[in-house]
């Protein structure tokens, strides 16, 4: 991509909130799931999206808001579909409990697994390339190494359903947000667990009565935050025994039901999110205030990413199929 050659040998800039929207894509017929742009600086203008309409695809975000490949290797929605570090695979896994790692280039699948349960998590392992974690509509979360093609790991969480997964920094562990919530208490919401042994390393991490649909690191500072379905992001540490943050708390943005994405921008000064009323919202990570809300899209907006080279360009996506482009 031609725009993002002259930002590849400075440093990020500070992220700025976009204004205007530059592309929107529509070629999905069913709710986008998941967006995310491709890892490999060089080939960032690339975006990957997961959609209820069994298809993956990849887009050109950048340059020509076109879809570049479609991929129909699933018989049921794709939940969460997430690229290779190296850029040339993508790895998806749906709702007809099937995981698939697609070669980009050739539509080919190098590997293939059925598992026992629908897939609603996925997400690489950050120093070990072929290793992942999935998760989904079962008390159980796996690990998997792609090189064998068979399963390391399970880790036993005695809940119905994973609904995110987060590898906090160097992989050493990792957390699982769950559907746990009775009446009365709300341990296991947030699971830390040991990569390594398997073991449970706290599950006494977030103690209000909501599920966490989506969690995420921040960049430079050793915190994560975990968007909740009471309407607001709550903030803790990512290190032991990742107490919570009870000064600062995220809200304003509405959540209410749906898998609503949250992310901080590369410079880690800004924590975007959507809205299932169709907005996003971005608030100054320090101060937890509202900075803008853009009215992006009609129905419930999902996901919202910011771009890993171009310092103000987002992507985001919603139910009925839409993906935009701002900056």
């Amino acid at each position: 991509s031609e725009l993002i050659k002259p930002y590849l040998g400075s440093k990020y800039k500070v992220t700025e909130v976009p204004k205007s929207l530059i592309f929107c894509m529509s070629k999905h017929s069913g709710p986008v799931n998941e967006i995310q742009w491709c890892p490999v600086r060089e080939q960032s203008h690339m975006l990957l999206s997961a959609s209820m309409d069994k298809t993956v695809k990849v887009w050109d975000a950048v340059d020509t808001g076109c879809c570049l490949k479609t991929f129909s290797c699933h018989s049921c929605a794709v939940r969460a579909a997430r690229w290779s570090s190296c850029g040339r695979r993508i790895l998806s896994g749906g709702f007809d409990s099937m995981l698939h790692l697609t070669d980009v280039e050739t539509g080919k699948q190098i590997f293939s697994s059925k598992t026992e349960f629908r897939i609603s998590a996925l997400k690489f392992h950050p120093t070990e390339s072929n290793v992942f974690i999935c998760g989904g509509f079962s008390p159980e979360v796996k690990a998997w190494d792609l090189r064998t093609s068979k399963m390391l790991r399970v880790y036993k969480a005695a809940v119905q359903q994973t609904l995110d997964i987060l590898f906090l920094p160097e992989g050493r562990e990792f957390l699982t947000s769950t559907d746990a919530v009775s009446r009365d208490s709300a341990d296991r919401t947030i699971v830390a667990w040991d990569f390594q042994s398997a073991a449970k390393v706290s599950n006494q991490i977030f103690h209000e009565r909501y599920t966490c649909p989506s969690l995420t690191l921040h960049p430079k500072e050793p915190v994560f935050v975990a968007q909740t379905n009471g309407n607001y992001m709550a903030l803790f540490s990512a290190q032991r025994p990742y107490r919570i943050n009870k000064k600062k708390r995220y809200e304003g943005h509405k959540v209410e039901g749906f898998a609503v994405g949250c992310e901080f921008s590369p410079d880690g000064t800004l924590l975007v999110t959507g809205s299932s009323d169709g907005k996003v919202f971005f608030y100054n990570y320090h101060t937890s205030r509202i900075i803008r809300t853009l009215s992006a899209h009609k129905e419930a907006c999902v996901s919202a990413i910011f771009h890993p080279v171009l310092p103000s360009l987002l992507a985001t996506c919603d139910w009925a199929g839409e993906i935009k482009v701002w900056q």
